[in-house]
């Protein structure tokens, strides 16, 4: 027996001009209960459309302060984030990666992984997203 349930989910759309605006038709990130689900971050500076400069580290502290900016526009921190993906477009980077991810983090780690891929929007190095939690 199929039963079909109406439910109202209660969502909302999380922007913020103090990260860069989506390149295509995707939301910064989207908050239902208390969690918040962020789009992937690549290193663009916020009001520019430049990469950050300064490498996989400059580009990976520019990713990890661009979802820091949606998350607190969601009511949360980084502090509070449950989950990351890293995309990276060589594995190589990742001992660096690692070392600008661990300036980011105080205590325990959220979950993450990271997976080596062929290319990324706008020629990044780096891209990120994360799952957070809103108290």
């Amino acid at each position: 027996m199929n039963r079909t349930i109406n439910r109202t989910i209660n969502r909302t759309i999380i922007s913020t001009e103090s990260a860069p605006a989506a390149v295509g038709p995707y939301s910064q990130a989207v908050k239902t209960g208390n969690l918040v689900f962020c789009s992937g971050q690549v290193p663009l500076v916020p009001g520019t459309k430049s990469l950050a400069e300064g490498g996989i580290e400059g580009q990976t502290r520019q990713c990890l302060e661009n979802l820091s900016a949606v998350l607190e526009a969601a009511g949360t921190t980084l502090q509070n984030a449950v989950k990351l993906q890293i995309f990276i477009t060589d594995m190589k980077d990742f001992p660096k990666v690692n070392a600008v991810y661990s300036e980011f983090f105080e205590g325990d780690f959220p979950a993450r992984f990271c997976v080596e891929v062929p290319a990324l929007p706008l020629g990044a190095l780096v891209e990120i997203d994360a799952v957070g939690i809103c108290e």
